[in-house]
């Protein structure tokens, strides 16, 4: 077996098991959380807020503050964008993976988490942050092809699955707020149901589409390298 088709089989067990072991998931997660809140910062600065900061906590929660119109549609894009950001950096992190540019996918992380530490404004946040940022700028600086594609695709794999499991948990946790009589939720679905006047479980249903789409589409490019094994 080739090095690149076993590094397509590898990638996807050891993001896997990253998401699926509940102990690896809580340290993990935090990556998620950083492209959740990176994805309400861009959405924040294309419709014209202005973004005050970024927190991202221990226990893997995050928020994102911006400035500008309580209300209207660049403050539902922004309410929005963050549960299906990690989902859509994974589906790109797939496609440059497939495309063999893996060196491109890791230096943008790297710039990616660069500016995203101007705006964070706690110390947790910034510890997680440069951590995440060296290990992706490591590999970037001293790892070989292989190595590379192995991360790349496994990192690929941890955002698609994890954007998932957010999206889950983000069910799961209003269920269990509601079950004991919680009624003003404060998550990003029930915010936008405040904003647009429809139901929260619609925009969980939103989010949970967008996730699995991205999962099936992109596994279907990373898992390409299987084909000829697959047609033998």
């Amino acid at each position: 077996m080739a090095a690149q088709q076993l590094s397509t089989l590898v990638a996807p067990l050891v993001a896997l098991v990253l998401v699926a072991h509940g102990g690896l998931w809580r340290i993990c997660r935090t990556a998620v959380t950083i492209a959740h809140e990176g994805g309400h910062a861009i959405a924040a600065v294309l419709t014209g807020r202005r973004l005050s900061g970024i927190r991202l906590h221990s226990d893997t929660s995050g928020v994102t503050v911006s400035v500008g119109r309580t209300r209207g549609p660049g403050m539902v894009f922004t309410s929005f964008a963050g549960y299906p950001a990690p989902a859509l950096v994974g589906l790109l992190a797939a496609w440059l993976v497939t495309e063999r540019f893996t060196r491109v996918l890791l230096w943008a992380g790297v710039l990616f988490l660069l500016a995203t530490l101007v705006y964070v404004r706690n110390v947790f946040g910034v510890l997680a942050v440069l951590v995440t940022g060296g290990i992706v700028g490591a590999v970037a600086w001293y790892g070989s092809p292989p190595p590379q594609r192995l991360f790349c695709a496994a990192l690929a794999w941890f955002l698609l699955l994890g954007g998932l499991r957010a999206v889950r948990e983000l069910a799961a946790g209003r269920r269990w707020q509601l079950r004991r009589g919680r009624r003003e939720l404060d998550s990003d679905a029930d915010q936008l149901a405040r904003l647009t006047g429809l139901p929260a479980w619609f925009w969980v249903g939103v989010f949970t589409l967008v996730a699995l789409g991205a999962l099936v589409l992109g596994g279907w490019w990373l898992l390409g390298d299987l084909a000829p094994l697959l047609l033998r």
